[in-house]
């Protein structure tokens, strides 16, 4: 079977992209792999800890335990996603014991968040997770930059965040952090930000997010590893394309689906209606977004006899 690191490394060589989606609620999961399965894809499922945290996910128990009831190991990988060491809230997370848990589960590949760090900081505690995920034979993916939206209160306005390079992955630090920290994926910061996740902002319109693109460029050429666009919900079509094929091997998605499965469920708590508001949304993201229908042999390329 093909390692998650495999699969991001033939998107990575290939110009496409494995599209990972966030799972806040558990009756998501379900719905997310029937559409990458129907649609011939292949995606990750990933959970992070502000889902257990802020929404109602469990934890990586829980998600393990659900992602049994449906695995199809041809078309998804579990993926843990952000797990932080200062977390939205700007509080102290004790880290290790998630990513020992999820190891032992058998999640596919993690990702440590320690960009509210500094650089050196943000190495180390990195090159922790990195030789603890190595040692189980995954993938560790890690951030440098600032992606914006998961904190409390209002962001600055957009386009002066754009127009400042504001949070952007320094290209020096980027080349450094990847030579010293062992990180296998690195999610960049160039204009993407997180959904809100708390609050009445956490219900509205996302906002249609711009990448620069030429900075990407230095990044990938600075970096030489597969390259992560979390924050994917939104942004416009075209920059989502031009940004995979200039390195963005994996691109996360949680707003997108999450407020697809929230409207539906509604005021009387209509489980069926929101699993197909996911599947139908999902399908679409898929098909139409990120066109990678039909994409999954390029990814998992069956072995030559």
């Amino acid at each position: 079977m093909h390692s998650s690191h495999d699969i991001i490394l033939n998107a990575y060589r290939n110009g496409l992209t494995v599209p990972a989606f966030n799972i806040p609620y558990l009756p998501m999961m379900e719905p997310v792999i029937r559409a990458v399965a129907d649609e011939d894809s292949f995606a990750f499922v990933t959970v992070a800890r502000l889902e257990w945290v802020k929404f109602e996910s469990g934890g990586p128990a829980e998600v393990m335990e659900e992602l049994d009831n449906w695995d199809d190991p041809d078309h998804v990988r579990l993926h843990l996603d952000h797990v932080p060491v200062i977390d939205e809230d700007n509080l102290p997370v004790d880290y290790v014991p998630i990513f020992a848990e999820a190891i032992a589960l058998g999640f596919a590949s993690v990702m440590i968040d320690a960009s509210r760090l500094d650089l050196a900081g943000n190495t180390a505690a990195t090159r922790q997770i990195a030789d603890l995920a190595h040692e189980a034979g995954i993938a560790c993916e890690a951030e440098l930059g600032a992606v914006l939206g998961h904190e409390a209160g209002p962001l600055p306005p957009y386009e002066e965040l754009f127009a400042s390079g504001t949070g952007f992955t320094d290209v020096e630090q980027a080349r450094r952090f990847v030579a010293e920290s062992g990180c296998d994926w690195l999610s960049v910061a160039i204009g993407n930000v997180h959904g809100a996740i708390s609050g009445a902002a956490k219900d509205k319109k996302k906002i249609e997010a711009r990448l620069n693109l030429e900075h990407l460029e230095r990044l990938r050429d600075a970096t030489g590893i597969p390259l992560v666009l979390h924050g994917g919900s939104g942004v416009k079509q075209e920059m989502v394309l031009g940004a995979i094929v200039r390195g963005i091997a994996k691109v996360n998605v949680a707003t997108e689906i999450r407020q697809a499965y929230e409207v539906a469920f509604g005021p009387a708590g209509d489980v069926d209606a929101a699993q197909e508001a996911v599947y139908e949304r999902t399908a679409w993201l898929l098909r139409d977004y990120f066109g990678v229908s039909g994409t999954r042999e390029r990814l998992c390329p069956a072995p030559k006899e």
